[in-house]
């Protein structure tokens, strides 16, 4: 057995356990399952190792690889394989899933995220995630930084409320000390009280 072959049975393995029913190409039918890996898909140019469908539709692929080579560096790669489909299961834009996998260790991307980037999983994700995650146009990237910019925002007009609120605390505390102090040849920020009599002529 060679380094792919063994490579690609423990993908298999993976995904079967992950809830995907993995087919030959030459023995497809979608209908046997919600999610579908489908194994050697032609392309217009050359094969794809796995492609993944869920409820009849195309929604990411798998590259199988040696153990050996840095699989964050095959993203490229993946990223062609999704745009050279065929006819029959190309997909209304580019699928959003893609893996690399040894079977020892999967990477994982989504090409909707705003700055996508290859990332470690555990594990190939369960057909029922990718049908939740295809929904949302937004991705957990792109929340992570609304919820970023949003915190920003939110922390930085407290900080300005609570410098504003100090001022004002601090500047009301000083008068308030001030009159507060007993008279005294050494009270020195106390103003003296005005005389109620008139000076004499």
């Amino acid at each position: 057995m060679t380094p792919e072959e063994k490579a690609r049975q423990i993908i298999d393995e993976n995904l079967h356990q992950a809830g995907w029913v993995i087919q030959d190409y030459k023995q497809l039918n979608l209908g046997a399952a919600r999610g579908v890996a489908i194994r050697e898909v032609p392309l217009r140019s050359g094969t794809c190792d796995y492609l993944l469908v869920v409820d009849r539709q195309p929604v990411g692929v798998v590259e199988a690889k040696r153990t050996g080579p840095r699989l964050s560096g095959v993203a490229e790669q993946s990223g062609d394989y999704a745009s050279n489909l065929p006819d029959f299961l190309r997909s209304t834009g580019p699928l959003p899933f893609l893996y690399e996998s040894t079977g020892v260790e999967t990477f994982y991307r989504d090409e909707r995220d705003p700055d996508p980037r290859s990332r470690r999983v555990f594990t190939f994700h369960r057909p029922e995630t990718l049908a939740e995650l295809a929904k949302d146009a937004r991705t957990l990237r792109a929340r992570l930084a609304e919820m970023s910019c949003t915190r920003y925002l939110v922390l930085g007009s407290s900080a300005r409320s609570r410098s504003s609120t100090t001022s004002r605390s601090t500047a009301a505390g000083s008068r308030a000390n001030t009159s507060s102090l007993p008279a005294g040849p050494f009270n020195f920020c106390r103003r003296p009280a005005r005389s109620s009599k008139k000076r004499s002529l």
